[in-house]
């Protein structure tokens, strides 16, 4: 049975660079800088190639996510691309560029965004570098983001990175302002050449992940789904394209990536990682979309 069968759902990384620097980010891409793609991301066409070969080889949802995927001056196109080859649309993004005038160059065409949202203290923020240089977000400007996407009727998600930055804050609060449909917590993950070199002061056990989702999990009762992620479940239970077009996992611990998709298609370049369906259904990957 094809990966797509199972796994319905692909994130497309098409951006390497990012306008924020968080200390614990482990989809840096760093190691494909200096030989693999020095620019960080492929030209347009090639992109827009990518997404189709995704389309086409049975995936049914697409993340668009990076670095920062706003940043990319093509990504309307990407997004509009896709809905026309009938996935649904999908930006993980830090939000720090969600504008009305943005969402217009998609034309309706964009069904998600997840919005990634540690902390809504700015000091926080600065301490684990989620800032752009004009400084942190703040929780207004957090909030009227989120506005703007239900304005425009773009369902919205929120991602959290549970560090020892954001240990002992309890964020529920904030939740239950922004009202997103799904809010997912994720246990910081170390990953060889992406952020080893600074993840260290940002991890935390399983037990600390686990007493964080425990403490901000009452949002629940008011109809937000809470999907909890620790590092078992994130391992192995995407399917996940990097900025040269080409599928990695994160299996041995860092990154392992397999041949060119525009080069070898969809289905020889899957031969080459791993992705555990069984993982994939256990953090509530399957939803109505």
């Amino acid at each position: 049975m094809r990966i797509a069968n199972q796994v319905p759902s692909v994130n497309y990384h098409l951006w390497k660079p990012c306008n924020m620097k968080c200390g614990f980010c482990f989809a840096t891409f760093q190691d494909i800088h200096s030989n693999i793609l020095p620019k960080g991301h492929l030209g347009r066409e090639d992109c827009l190639s990518v997404v189709e070969s995704l389309a086409q080889a049975g995936f049914r949802k697409i993340n668009f996510a990076g670095g920062e995927p706003t940043l990319c001056p093509w990504l309307p196109d990407l997004i509009r691309w896709a809905k026309i080859l009938g996935l649904t649309t999908s930006v993980v993004t830090n939000g720090s560029r969600i504008t009305a005038e943005w969402l217009k160059s998609v034309n309706g065409s964009l069904d998600w965004v997840a919005l990634s949202i540690d902390s809504v203290n700015p000091s926080t923020l600065s301490r684990t570098g989620r800032e752009t240089r004009s400084g942190p977000m703040s929780e207004h400007d957090y909030l009227r983001a989120i506005d703007i996407l239900k304005q425009h009727l773009v369902r919205v998600k929120i991602n959290t990175v549970v560090t020892q930055g954001n240990l002992q804050e309890n964020l529920a609060d904030f939740i239950l302002k922004a009202r997103p449909e799904r809010w997912k917590l994720l246990q910081v993950l170390p990953v060889k050449g992406q952020n080893d070199h600074t993840v260290g002061k940002f991890v935390v056990s399983t037990y600390e992940f686990d007493d964080y989702v425990r403490s901000n999990r009452w949002v629940e009762a008011y109809g937000i789904t809470v999907v909890p992620e620790n590092n078992d479940l994130m391992t192995g239970s995407y399917v996940m394209v990097d900025p040269a077009g080409r599928f990695f996992d994160n299996v041995a611990g860092d990154h392992t990536y397999s041949r060119s998709i525009i080069k070898g298609g969809v289905e020889e370049a899957l031969r080459d990682v791993s992705v555990d369906p069984e993982k994939f259904l256990s953090r509530n990957g399957r939803y109505d979309w």
